[in-house]
């Protein structure tokens, strides 16, 4: 996850660097159901409104649980499908605050209502995520129900009057892109505290004219107007939250945006970015599927390390005889073609590794979704030539 917001501060008010604090344990987004009362366009999960058999006990998940906090993972995202059609969603989470966790709720908002607003609020969520693919007509198209951008709304609404952190979920596409301007002023107006972009990239045209071309142009509007939307927050004295993922060429973007406005800050902001070090999946991001199957992050489910009933996640997790779990886990990584030729491997950590493997079978292999064109990236030549894209 690229937060926008703590570097832009940084341009504002800078800080001393400090000593890089790398967290105790994995993030760790658990797809508790895959059950779900909707069945979206870009559903990762592929879930339906139906029962999924397999899935983890309470039980289970309360053994799992205690691992995952002895290893020390700080944080549970706790999603589907949709949570809220678990039977125990409420039980599994006031456990999880019990013990310490911060635990945020991933929702589709439709069933968050009257009849249990009250209990979302006692279990004391940290954080609650709604997605929104658009404005109305959009985003009831990309679910595929009329009326479902009324009710996800309405349950932000009563999650904002009830006192809980809520914030907005768009996935960016070529199809919904033009709702982002619309979406960002919804935000400010129902006072949603957080904004969090995520790109829907999987492939890319060849290495040239990437300015050009039509995803990647969009994209970098995209990047542009949340940038520009922050920094005025910010400027305004009530700043909001706005964090972007699936792509950590974010990082770099915002880097060459910072030179021309912030000159003299750019050096300051590097070695923020480079302590960062973008792409932590199967590292600082871990998934945990329905079935308990283990993935180095949420776009990993086509690969599994490992089952939970077989063996601790923890176990799992620090297993790197997996070559992909070894090589995520490498630092720098075995990358291939631009990604390994690119100036800022510090700061984007390679990207999204799930891109390489899905179009290419290699998952080092160069990332098709980088947006930025070579002269971004700085370009520099490999020491192994049969490893250099042609461009």
């Amino acid at each position: 996850m690229f937060r926008i917001t703590q570097y832009m501060q940084e341009l504002l008010n800078p800080t001393p660097l400090g000593p890089k604090r790398n967290p105790p344990g994995p993030v760790v987004i658990w797809n508790l159901i895959r059950r779900c009362n909707l069945t979206c366009k870009h559903c990762y999960s592929i879930s339906a409104d139906k029962d999924f058999p397999g899935e983890l006990s309470t039980v289970e998940v309360c053994t799992v649980m205690d691992d995952l906090r002895a290893f020390r993972v700080p944080v549970l995202i706790l999603s589907g499908g949709e949570p809220l059609l678990r039977p125990d969603i409420f039980d599994i989470a006031r456990r999880a605050r019990e013990m310490g966790f911060y635990v945020g709720l991933s929702s589709n908002g439709t069933l968050i209502d009257k009849n249990n607003i009250d209990a979302i609020a006692e279990v004391g969520f940290d954080y609650v995520g709604v997605s929104l693919d658009g404005l109305n007509e959009t985003h009831d198209r990309f679910r595929r129900k009329e009326g479902a951008f009324d009710a996800s709304l309405a349950g932000i609404r009563l999650c904002i009057d009830a006192g809980i952190k809520v914030g907005l979920r768009f996935t960016l596409t070529q199809d919904n892109a033009h709702d982002l301007p619309g979406l960002l002023k919804l935000m400010e107006e129902e006072k949603v505290e957080k904004f969090y972009l995520s790109h829907l990239n999987y492939g890319g045209r060849g290495n040239r004219n990437r300015k050009a071309d039509a995803h990647f142009a969009t994209t970098r509007q995209a990047m542009d107007l949340l940038f520009d939307t922050c920094l005025e927050r910010l400027q305004s004295g009530e700043p909001r939250e706005f964090v972007t993922g699936n792509n950590d060429a974010d990082g770099v973007y915002l880097l060459n945006w910072a030179r021309e406005r912030f000159p003299d800050k750019t050096e300051h902001l590097r070695q923020k970015l480079s302590q960062w070090g973008g792409n932590s999946s199967g590292v600082n991001i871990a998934n945990i599927d329905n079935l308990g199957n283990v993935h180095p992050d949420t776009f990993w489910w086509h690969y599994t390390l490992g089952n939970v009933r077989e063996r601790p996640f923890s176990e799992i997790w620090q297993d790197t005889s997996d070559p992909i779990m070894a090589g995520l886990k490498q630092h720098p990584r075995p990358l291939k073609g631009r990604c390994a030729a690119c100036a800022y491997q510090d700061i984007c950590g390679g990207n999204t590794r799930v891109r390489s493997y899905q179009m290419s079978g290699d998952p080092w292999a160069e990332d098709p979704g980088c947006y930025l064109d070579d002269d971004e990236i700085g370009l520099r030549p490999v020491a192994n030539p049969s490893e250099t894209i042609e461009v």
